[in-house]
């Protein structure tokens, strides 16, 4: 085995400051490939030799590396700055990337949580419903854990009828309303005056767009609220709300003169 002669004096070989600033042979090689660390000479036989200010320049290229900036990030745009500013400016930009990835993973952490929360409640491997749960998190649907009590009959309408954008359309109208009856109700609005009929009329409408027409399904919607594992906030919220939507509704129906659950048993 041929042993390489040693470097000459002031030089260092690609071995020596590969070990020297913690990083690979390839490592240095790929950079002086693309031109960001060349060697400031090259022996007879093609061996790479650096100088101590090359190892100054790869510890600029390691810390900014460090910090987030992309190799080209680095030779095209910040080594060549010597303007405080502009190298203030960049570095600025840079620390603006890295808060928003900061965000992207924590809101990445937020959801791998939920959903390993949901896993272990199912004690099932579903990831047809791993997957709703996700989308629904990436909406910011508080209501994502429903999920794990749909039938699939149920999320199949729902994966059918709804898209991310009508989803969440969706469920910001459910909310709105459930509030606005937890609020009619504390302030002793009647079901049945024409203020709960109106009311009942547009929950209704919110209803039926769900459903598709679909009186069949709702049976499965009543039960929504008697999730006996749900969160008792939850539960204890649609209660409230709950006192005031039924009411309202059977004096809607009344004044329409229709029965969809009786029309759902024919």
């Amino acid at each position: 085995m041929r042993r390489q002669k040693a470097a000459p004096p002031g030089y260092m070989g690609t071995g020596a400051v590969a070990r020297k600033m913690g990083v690979t042979v390839r490592t240095l090689q790929h950079y002086d490939r693309v031109g960001l660390l060349s060697p400031s000479a090259v022996s007879e036989g093609g061996r790479r030799l650096y100088t101590d200010k090359d190892i100054i320049k790869l510890h600029q290229i390691l810390s900014l590396k460090q910090l987030g900036f992309s190799l080209s990030d680095i030779q095209n745009r910040l080594i060549p700055l010597d303007d405080p500013g502009a190298v203030a400016g960049v570095l600025a930009g840079q620390a603006g990337a890295l808060r928003a990835q900061i965000a992207r993973m924590t809101e990445s952490l937020r959801q791998i949580e939920a959903l390993r929360g949901e896993v272990m409640q199912m004690q099932t491997v579903d990831f047809k419903k791993y997957a709703d749960i996700i989308v629904n998190l990436q909406m910011n649907n508080d209501f994502y854990w429903l999920i794990k009590y749909f039938d699939e009959e149920t999320l199949d309408h729902i994966r059918l009828r709804f898209d991310k954008n009508s989803g969440a359309a969706f469920m910001e109208t459910f909310t709105r309303l459930t509030d606005e009856a937890i609020r009619l109700q504390a302030t002793g609005v009647a079901p049945g005056s024409e203020q709960g009929r109106a009311f009942a009329e547009e929950y209704w409408k919110m209803i039926d767009e769900f459903t598709g027409g679909n009186v069949a399904m709702l049976p499965r919607l009543v039960k929504l609220g008697q999730f006996e594992s749900a969160d008792s906030a939850w539960r204890e919220r649609q209660a409230q709300a709950n006192a005031f939507i039924g009411p309202a509704l059977e004096a809607w129906f009344a004044k329409q003169g229709i029965n969809p659950f009786l029309e759902e048993d024919t």
